[in-house]
């Protein structure tokens, strides 16, 4: 047996694997929002300044360590559904994880589903909408019965003022002990968006009310207090009701998903459960719409908060990590990586709260038009960015302790709920025939930075080309336009944002993003900026050092 001495053979074997060298820190504690300098001056030009204070909090709470460890918690111990009780009588209940409760009763304290129409002041959809982004970096599941909730007012409110006054208040109160939480069931199997291909049957009682059999397919958070449904009422069409949970409705399964899994998503059956009209017979996607309108705009801010954490997670990771001689972050094709990442999540950020403020506005052609706009596209653009985060961090990125698994996982769903990519793209090719106003009042609002770029010249009279040809042609025209509809919707969504960038932006981030998805400088992936980006000046905007 040898018997050298030299250092090389007398260092304990295990040691090296012991150390922990060129790792980058954990991200928490943070607060989110304090870096996030595009939400902070989006929030303060669309008229949400007044909520800043409210917008940190909530910013520095989704960012310690408890909230992480919720959300990781709440993953892991997933909902489970209990439809009898030991003696044999149904009770459908869902036992959830003590750190789903959590998450969902902190979200509600901050007003994430009320805050608009309690507080009723000019901002408030952008505050909420800004404030909802932060939230959202604990955990994707808890925002569905939050953004149910939120968005089920204006449904009320137009459809049955007597419900909305019975309603509101509960369902506005930032208090989980004295509030409600609201739902819906619309899809069903055979349908799915087609929801006028319905089975499900209402008949009248007497009143308003209606005695429902029939099933769904889909009924996020079987918790919830009420839901609007959509039935079908004989000799009237599809008819909305809003059902409060009981005996009549059952739970048959909850959905076996490939993210959001804090959250029970059911099957559901009703066996004669009572409800109560909302809006008229036969007008039930009329009387369901505005609740539709309003949870699109959180699916587009979901992605919103998914394309950012997905920049900030891969823009840490590169600053504190080196590899072949320099950290990332100086190394020029990863540079083009981390800016294409956050030139994405400027732009979204930056459409999120646009769109907010329309709400806020009351600007209905607006909003309404590129509420179906920019929820296709922000949402399409989630997963990409979210495989491309993830590889940032290589190996690393692909365990699921990094968190960036859960976020590939997570991002397909805003781009399926509430309409996915071709009912969302449809439906903008409807708008400019059936709403003649909106398209008029989105290529307004696109034209206020004519002049600024010449790539955005350029694309925006592309677009005026394509959208006037269309509508020119007339019905069977449009039709045509159907097998185009993905695209022409996303040159609309490139359009509004590249002029809200280049109105508000830094020259660095506006310039980038024209020369990266105008006219064809930038490739098909991202780090494929054209030459002649300042890189490292989008990234330290994104995430200063």
């Amino acid at each position: 047996m040898s018997t050298t001495t030299d250092a090389a053979t007398t260092t304990d074997r295990s040691g090296p694997t012991r150390l922990v060298l060129n790792q980058a820190p954990p991200l928490q504690p943070t607060n989110y929002a304090a870096h996030d300098l595009a939400l902070l001056e989006g929030l303060r030009r669309e008229g949400g300044g007044w909520g800043e204070d409210r917008l940190l909090e909530i910013g520095a709470l989704a960012g310690t360590v408890e909230a992480r460890e919720h959300g990781e918690r709440a993953e892991k111990h997933e909902p489970r559904l209990v439809t009898h009780d030991r003696y044999g009588n149904r009770v459908d209940e869902v036992e959830l994880d003590p750190s789903w409760h959590w998450m969902l009763r902190e979200g509600v304290e901050r007003g994430l589903t009320g805050l608009p129409w309690r507080e009723a002041q000019s901002g408030g959809h952008v505050v909420r909408a800004a404030m909802m982004t932060q939230w959202g970096n604990v955990n994707g599941g808890v925002l569905c019965p939050i953004s149910m909730t939120y968005a089920v007012v204006p449904a009320l409110r137009d459809g049955s003022p007597e419900l909305a006054a019975e309603w509101e208040p509960r369902l506005t109160a930032p208090s989980i002990e004295h509030g409600a939480i609201a739902g819906m069931a619309m899809t069903e199997r055979q349908g799915g968006s087609d929801v006028r291909a319905n089975i499900t049957t209402a008949t009248p009682v007497g009143g308003d009310e209606y005695e429902i059999w029939g099933h769904k397919w889909f009924c996020s958070y079987p918790p919830c207090d009420i839901f609007l449904v959509l039935a079908q009422v004989e000799g009237a069409g599809v008819t909305c009701f809003l059902v409060e949970r009981g005996p009549g409705m059952e739970f048959q399964r909850l959905k076996d998903k490939l993210g959001s899994r804090s959250l029970p998503s059911s099957e559901v059956e009703f066996r004669g459960i009572r409800g109560r009209l909302v809006g008229q017979e036969g007008k039930g996607v009329k009387a369901i719409i505005r609740m539709v309108n309003h949870t699109r705009l959180d699916c587009l801010v979901g992605s919103t908060t998914s394309i950012r954490r997905g920049t900030v997670e891969a823009i840490h990771h590169a600053r504190h990590r080196a590899a072949f001689g320099a950290l990332l972050v100086d190394q020029p094709a990863m540079t083009n990586v981390l800016a294409d990442l956050a030139l994405e999540s400027e732009a979204s950020t930056a459409a999120a709260l646009r769109l907010a403020r329309a709400y806020d506005d009351g600007d209905v052609a607006f909003r309404r038009f590129a509420t179906a706009v920019m929820k296709y596209y922000v949402c399409k653009r989630a997963s990409p960015h979210a495989n491309e985060a993830l590889e940032c961090l290589g190996g690393n990125g692909f365990v699921e302790e990094s968190g960036l698994p859960l976020l590939y996982r997570d991002a397909p769903l805003m781009s399926i709920w509430e309409g996915s990519g071709n009912v969302a793209a449809l439906d903008v090719l409807r708008a400019m025939a059936t709403e003649p106003e909106g398209l008029p009042a989105f290529l307004a609002e696109c034209e206020r930075a004519s002049g600024t770029n010449p790539r955005f010249d350029a694309h925006l009279e592309l677009v005026r080309r394509q959208t006037g040809a269309l509508l020119s042609g007339g019905p069977e025209k449009l039709a045509e336009g159907q097998f185009l509809a993905r695209r022409i919707v996303e040159d609309l969504a490139v359009a509004l944002q590249a002029s809200l960038l280049l109105r508000h932006a830094p020259d660095a981030v506006a310039d980038g993003f024209c020369a990266a998805r105008l006219g064809g400088g930038g490739g098909r992936a991202y780090g494929t900026l054209p030459a002649g980006v300042d890189a490292r000046a989008i990234v330290d905007r994104a995430l200063p050092a």
